[in-house]
């Protein structure tokens, strides 16, 4: 069995308010007890509504945020507790996209000099073959050679994304974190962006966590789903399987509001009130409140992620087998 790329084990990152008259008030817990693998060459999708915890998962996996507790294993080699210094050498294996591909882009530099920083911090090469790289990487991602000689806010906000895509890659990681890569960008343009990693994904081996708030997007691209809520993995699997058969109430309503053209319309799943505060935690089921199925026992006791071997998933609900489509 091929060993993962990535390993993440029991991750929770917690934010503490300043404290107040040597109180500190209620963790935000935007992370809490996450656990994934990412193999070499997959691409695993996480959605889940604003606010749920993905954006600060994707940068506590690179140590962008300092982990509360639990383990991130990259390559085997345990990295959470890892100072800047130590992590340095480890990041040209691990990039992330941004969400923003004009405000992730330092406006005073021009292309090439975005696209020559991390060869050069890295010390990739000499100046004369930093320049032929960077020529490559334009190529590479569909923007002319005379692109290297403009400033960021010169292009449209596709062209900025290849850009950050082409930084990204500058190093040939062997994992790339996408942060809502396409959200900010129009529909046709999102297209030409997803197919654009794809091609890349295919011609570097690469491994992608691709983190979205739109299962319609994240369903094209990923070979398995990860579903997040407020903090928790409430149902994983592959994707075919998730798309077909969702199991969790959460993932049903996520999916019901996707226009299905060609296929059959999952039924319209109405969710109650809003996300509770991560800084407020229900004691029982988190989505208890929202649940159109929830029973005494969910407002009780947290259901944990149970796993279903036959269909390579696993799902954080009491009563799925009992609400979910049946699996063939």
């Amino acid at each position: 069995m091929t060993e993962p790329l990535l390993q993440v084990r029991d991750l929770t990152l917690h934010f503490y308010p300043a404290r107040r008259l040597f109180r500190r008030g209620p963790a935000l817990r935007a992370v809490d007890g996450v656990s994934f693998d990412i193999a070499p060459g997959e691409t695993l999708g996480l959605v889940g509504e604003s606010g749920c915890g993905k954006s600060s998962l994707g940068k506590a996996l690179l140590n962008l945020y300092r982990p509360s507790s639990g383990e991130v294993r990259m390559q085997g080699q345990p990295i959470s507790a890892l100072s800047d210094r130590q992590m340095r050498p480890l990041r040209r294996d691990m990039q992330m996209i941004f969400q923003d591909p004009f405000e992730s882009l330092n406006a005073r530099h021009t292309v090439g000099a975005i696209l020559e920083e991390p060869l050069i911090i890295h010390r990739e090469g000499d100046r004369t073959s930093r320049q032929k790289r960077v020529a490559a990487l334009l190529d590479q991602v569909g923007l002319p050679q005379s692109a290297q000689d403009k400033y960021p806010h010169e292009f449209s906000g596709g062209q900025r994304q290849r850009i950050g895509i082409a930084r990204a890659i500058a190093l040939q990681p062997k994992l790339l974190i996408c942060d809502e890569a396409v959200s900010a960008l129009d529909v046709s343009v999102q297209a030409q962006i997803l197919n654009l990693l794809l091609e890349i994904q295919r011609e570097l081996g690469l491994s992608m966590l691709f983190i979205s708030h739109d299962i319609s997007v994240v369903q094209h691209v990923s070979d398995r789903i990860a579903v997040m809520y407020l903090g928790e993995i409430v149902e994983i699997g592959e994707a075919q399987t998730v798309r077909r058969h969702p199991a969790h109430p959460y993932t049903q309503a996520l999916l019901a509001a996707v226009p299905q053209l060609g296929a059959e319309q999952l039924p319209v799943v109405a969710l109650e009130g809003d996300m509770p505060s991560p800084m407020d935690m229900p004691t029982g089921c988190r989505f208890a409140g929202r649940c159109p199925h929830r029973r005494p026992k969910c407002e009780e006791t947290a259901p944990r992620l149970e796993s279903e071997s036959l269909h390579s998933r696993a799902v954080a609900c009491h009563f799925w087998r009992e609400i979910s489509p049946q699996l063939p």
